[in-house]
């Protein structure tokens, strides 16, 4: 296991990371639920930069409007998805960037450092209605296929408690050890049977884990893990943000879909570039590191 002893984690904090048991559930089962992590004080402060960022304040202008998902009033209130908030809102960035969202990434990837790749926030409006409010099974790595590495991972925190009623991230166990998945983008299929159905035929077991939490926890899942939402029924608002995390190792692949076209993720576009012109995935102005080991 690497050693996780940093300044940057006061003795409290390195007693909340994963244990070596809590590092091979999540290679088994391609998630993993924390303890409470995240002091209360500090989602209070997310919830009101949240607030502020949908009124459509901004601390940095990002240098282009499209692109990316953006959701703006009058878009509708059944799902809120606003990409690369770290980038435009200081506290929101304060947030997403803490040592110990990074040193639980890292222990559970087995890496040196972990770096930021990428964020979103994500807001469901009270009791969801069929057809709007639900997030399609997809996995991360289908959205960024232009990474080489296999063991990025996405944290997952609500600024609340939530429960089953409240739109909980869905994970499907296991699924990150299926073949095939890599390339599954149903984020926006409101019809989560119907892709099941498509899972089932290949004789997978579909074994659904709501990742109900208390404020301050967190969960964590594989970027090859199969994830969704259902609709928010309860009588509050939804609001969480996930953190898409890099190890060390991960750097930009050239990659082709199926049909001839080369892909190209937004970050391509405003990080710094390699001499040989590709982007550079270790920029940190746009990929900060959470947590290295060399800190300790």
């Amino acid at each position: 296991m690497v050693n996780l002893y940093t300044p940057r984690l006061n003795q409290e904090q390195i007693a909340l990371l994963p244990t070596d048991k809590d590092v091979t559930f999540y290679e088994e089962h391609g998630w993993y639920i924390s303890k409470k992590v995240i002091p209360d004080e500090m989602i209070d402060a997310a919830i009101l930069a949240s607030e502020k960022f949908y009124r459509g304040e901004r601390d940095v202008k990002l240098p282009y409007s499209t692109g990316y998902s953006n959701w703006k009033p009058g878009d509708g209130d059944a799902i809120r998805n606003n990409e690369f908030v770290s980038l435009q809102n200081n506290v929101l960035r304060q947030f997403a960037l803490q040592p110990i969202i990074g040193a639980i990434a890292a222990r559970l990837t087995r890496s040196k450092s972990i770096r930021l790749f990428e964020d979103q926030l994500v807001y469901k409006a009270p009791h969801g209605e069929d057809g709007k409010g639900v997030v399609g099974w997809h996995t991360d790595h289908a959205y960024c296929s232009t990474c080489t590495s296999n063991k990025l991972l996405a944290a997952w925190i609500p600024f609340h408690d939530c429960d089953k009623s409240r739109a909980p991230l869905v994970v499907i166990d296991g699924s990150h050890k299926w073949s095939g998945n890599e390339h599954l983008r149903c984020f926006n299929q409101q019809n989560l049977k119907e892709i099941e159905q498509k899972f089932s035929q290949i004789g997978q077991r579909i074994v659904e884990v709501p990742m109900t939490l208390k404020k301050g926890q967190i969960s964590f899942h594989h970027c090859k893990t199969i994830h969704g939402s259902y609709h928010n029924y309860s009588d509050s608002f939804r609001l969480a943000i996930a953190v898409h995390l890099q190890d060390d190792d991960n750097c930009y692949q050239v990659f082709w879909n199926p049909q001839g076209k080369r892909i190209h993720h937004f970050l391509d576009s405003i990080c710094h570039k390699l001499p040989n012109g590709d982007p550079d995935y270790s920029d940190l102005e746009i990929f900060p590191v959470l947590w290295s080991a060399e800190d300790r």
